[in-house]
């Protein structure tokens, strides 16, 4: 189980959305770069970041902030945001971005999941975000009409490293992961699933620490955490806790 702390960016500074509302954007940082830093000071072990501005225009809008990111932390980065053709990806890749995270493309383009993840193995995961059980694209403003475990089923043999799945309804809301949800899309996938939208509190940490998550490879914490919802010893202990267990 890893936690990934989560920066979000609009505009070159840290931000969270409401359910994905970019006219609810509270800034948090006006320096994505330390916010990373702080992470890696706290004990995280991957960070993810998201171009919230290149989700929307269907092209990298915030490389700069990226950028100092990876210039900044030496842990893993996962990356994602407006990343539809292959010399964006793999540029991000040249980079040192780690893993690369693919959305909407995924239901626009799955031919391109597939060839970059048979380029770049162990480097593409492909981000699942749902409302209402269907697939939200085009940084959540619209709606397909595929469900989350069909999309995830398209790539069960492409060698995809993680799905991140993440309930819109839930995220920036503080109401506690869609657990159900969540668990139902991993029993139905061998590909690892990573939870994502909602996390609140230490106890939603003891919840996904449960055996019945077991098999889920992590999970994204946000707003939680620059709120002080979640102290990040706190849950990085119980963490490493459970793994001795």
């Amino acid at each position: 189980m890893i936690l990934f702390p989560a920066i979000d960016l609009k505009e070159g500074r840290c931000v969270r959305l409401v359910q994905g509302d970019m006219a609810q954007a509270k800034v948090f940082n006006d320096d994505p770069a330390a916010q990373a830093s702080e992470f890696e000071r706290q004990g995280f072990s991957w960070i993810h970041v998201v171009d919230l501005d290149g989700a929307f225009a269907g092209a990298p809008k915030n490389a700069e902030a990226v950028e100092a990111i990876l210039g900044r932390v030496e842990v893993p980065v996962q990356l994602g945001g407006g990343i539809r053709e292959m010399r964006t990806l793999e540029g991000w890749l040249d980079k040192g971005v780690s893993r690369v995270i693919i959305g909407t493309a995924a239901v626009r383009d799955p031919a391109f999941v597939r060839e970059a993840a048979r380029r770049h193995p162990g480097k593409i995961a492909v981000g699942i975000d749902a409302k209402d059980g269907r697939v939200a694209v085009e940084g959540w403003a619209q709606t397909s009409s595929m469900t989350a475990e069909e999309l995830g089923q398209r790539f069960e043999d492409a060698g995809v490293a993680a799905i991140i799945y993440t309930d819109i309804a839930r995220d920036g809301i503080l109401k506690g992961l869609n657990i159900e949800m969540t668990l139902a899309l991993a029993n139905a996938l061998t590909i690892p699933v990573i939870a994502s939208g909602g996390l609140a509190s230490i106890e939603d940490i003891h919840r996904i620490l449960q055996p019945d998550c077991a098999m889920l490879a992590g999970a994204i914490t946000g707003r939680a955490l620059y709120d002080g919802r979640i102290d990040p010893q706190e849950a990085l202990d119980a963490i490493r806790q459970a793994r001795q267990a």
